[in-house]
């Protein structure tokens, strides 16, 4: 099994580069969406953050309601290493788990968007950066998710700058292009992990 930290910035597009690699055959473990799962309706990581942060985080419905936790944590450093402190371990139980199922001869791509910050890139055979330009990032979150530009900056300013990540970067894929070139260069890099797996497993 070889396993591959994906990683990027907000609004880089670690999730299209992921969806390529499925396509080639990856086992993709997907920690936004984890994280997601983790905190739903009557689970014990939801009851969490409700005790941490109160329940103006919940929706009516009961669940999670994300931008009122998102603006009480992106402005707030301590309360963001709070709700990292909750959710962060739940991720990482879950991950095992999902790797653990995967076949012993699986490329194994697990999309973090906060390995650089927590310091992961050891936990994995190589890390992938999908890099874009700081303006690229901004442009998506304003025009593709709606955003507003100071949020969009708040949330970039949270992250890692692109310099530390591409310090820990085995494999750099750039998404500051067309999409049809990002799809010829996920297709080189993944001969590139099938040549690493059959290297590792031999």
């Amino acid at each position: 099994m070889l396993t591959v930290g994906l990683t990027g910035g907000i609004g880089a597009g670690k999730s299209e580069v992921s969806r390529l690699l499925v396509e080639h055959g990856a086992v993709l473990v997907d920690a936004d969406r984890i994280a997601r799962e983790v905190v739903e309706p009557g689970t014990p990581g939801l009851a969490a953050i409700v005790d941490a942060f109160g329940e103006q985080v919940l929706a009516e419905d009961g669940s999670l309601d994300r931008p009122a936790l998102g603006a009480i944590v992106f402005a707030d450093a301590d309360r963001l290493a709070l709700l990292n402190g909750i959710v962060h371990p739940l991720v990482g139980a879950r991950s095992a788990e999902l790797k653990a199922a995967a076949p012993d001869d699986a490329v194994v791509v697990q999309d973090v968007p906060l390995l650089t910050e927590n310091g992961l890139q050891d936990r994995y055979d190589l890390v992938i950066v999908v890099d874009t330009s700081p303006a690229t990032q901004l442009d998506r979150l304003v025009r593709l998710r709606g955003m507003t530009e100071a949020d969009a900056r708040a949330r970039m300013a949270a992250q890692a700058t692109r310099a530390q990540r591409l310090a820990i970067a085995d494999i750099v894929i750039d998404n500051d292009v067309p999409r049809g070139e990002l799809s010829a260069r996920v297709t080189e890099v993944w001969a590139e992990l099938l040549r690493r797996a059959t290297m590792k497993s031999g």
